[in-house]
C-alpha cells in the first residue's frame, strides 16, 4: 500500500529549543511510507495540542499537567544565564544564584523554569516571550536565566552566557495522549528508545517466510523399447576372437 492509499502521518509537536533532526531521520529511514509532520508550539500550549487531538505525540518541557497523558522523561538541560558580552559576570565560567543577588533578573511569562523563589532583583516588567526577554537583556534592561538549548536558539552576536550550577533545570520529555497510543506513536517511541529496527518491543516490519529446502527429485527410471537388452561384452558367452 502506497502513501497516498493509506493516508497515514505522524504529527510531532515540539517547544523551542528542542531539536527532534535525529528521531525525525530515523523515522523517515525506518517508515518511508509514513510522512512525518513537525509542529511547532509554545511550551504553555502543548499540553493543549495534544488533548485536543492536534498532534499525534510531542516533546514538552517538565513540569506540566500529566492528567491524561504519557510521559517519558529523556534528558535534563543546564540552565544558564544570558548576559551582554561585557558584562560583569562574564569573568567567571560558571555562576551561582548568590552571584545574581544584586541583578535584576527577567522572568518572562514562557518561563520554564520551576523556580521556588525568583532569584536576584524584580525586573521592571514580565516580558510575554523568551524572545522578548532577550532583546532586553541585549538592551542592557537585566539579565535572563534560561535552559541552555534556548539560549542558543536566541543566540546574537551582542549576547552570551555562563551555567549557572545550583539554578533548577529543565528536563525535556516525550509525551502523548494516554488513551491514543497507537502504533504509529508505538513506533516513535522505540526510535527515541533507541531500539533497533528488530526489536521485539516495537512494531517490525514482517519479514519475509523462509524458503523450504528444495526436495530431491528421484531419478526417472530409464526409457526402454520393446527390443530385448542386448548383454554386455564380459556377460556374453563363447570365444574369443582368433581362439580355435
Amino acid at each position: 500500500m502506497t502513501e497516498s492509499e493509506n493516508g497515514e502521518v505522524f504529527r510531532l509537536a515540539y517547544v523551542p529549543g528542542v531539536t527532534p533532526a535525529k528521531w525525525v531521520n530515523i523515522w523517515t529511514e525506518r517508515m518511508p511510507g509514513v510522512p512525518i509532520t513537525l509542529v511547532t508550539v509554545p511550551a504553555a500550549e502543548v499540553v493543549g495540542l495534544l488533548r485536543n487531538g492536534g498532534a499525534d505525540a510531542g516533546f514538552a518541557r517538565l513540569p506540566i499537567d500529566r492528567d491524561g497523558l504519557s510521559v517519558i522523561p529523556l534528558y535534563v538541560e543546564t540552565t544558564v544565564v544570558v548576559v551582554p558580552k561585557d558584562h560583569e559576570l562574564t569573568a567567571a565560567d560558571e555562576v551561582t544564584i548568590a552571584d545574581l543577588a544584586d541583578q535584576e533578573v527577567l522572568h518572562p511569562l514562557d518561563d520554564t523554569l520551576a523556580w521556588t523563589a525568583r532569584p536576584g532583583l524584580p525586573a521592571f516588567t514580565r516580558p510575554a516571550t523568551t524572545a522578548e526577554a532577550v532583546e532586553l537583556v541585549a538592551a542592557g534592561t537585566g539579565v535572563l536565566l534560561v535552559p541552555q538549548s534556548l539560549a542558543r536558539l536566541h543566540h546574537r552576536r551582542d549576547l552570551t552566557y555562563r551555567p549557572v550550577a545550583d539554578a533548577p533545570q529543565s528536563q525535556v520529555a516525550l509525551t502523548w495522549p494516554a488513551d491514543a497510543t497507537t502504533d504509529l506513536v508505538e513506533d516513535f517511541i522505540g526510535i527515541v528508545r533507541g531500539r533497533t529496527v528488530n526489536s521485539s518491543r516495537g512494531r517490525t516490519a514482517t519479514a519475509p517466510a523462509p524458503k523450504k529446502p528444495a526436495q530431491r527429485q528421484a531419478p526417472k527410471p530409464a526409457q526402454t523399447s520393446g527390443r530385448r537388452a542386448v548383454p554386455s561384452a564380459r556377460k556374453r558367452k563363447g570365444k574369443r576372437p582368433g581362439s580355435r
